[in-house]
């Protein structure tokens, strides 16, 4: 599904998208918190695991964004 080998995507356009998805981990986790003070555990719980995911897709781009470790 959309995995185009052998042409790298561009670093800016990675980073780009980076942003974005921190962005939008912010403001998931803003609404996370928000159903958490109104005691809406379900929501808050399914919200919380939304955050978590996208953390967790942060972490890959950014891995994407930055240079390799040199060992050292």
């Amino acid at each position: 599904m959309g995995h185009h080998r052998g042409m790298p995507a561009p670093r800016a356009e990675l980073s780009s998208l980076a942003s974005a998805l921190e962005e939008l981990r912010t403001r998931v986790a803003g609404l996370a918190d928000q159903a958490r003070s109104a005691q809406d555990d379900d929501t808050a719980n399914e919200l919380f695991a939304v955050e978590r995911a996208l953390t967790g897709a942060g972490r890959r781009l950014a891995r994407l964004v930055s240079p390799p470790r040199r060992p050292g």
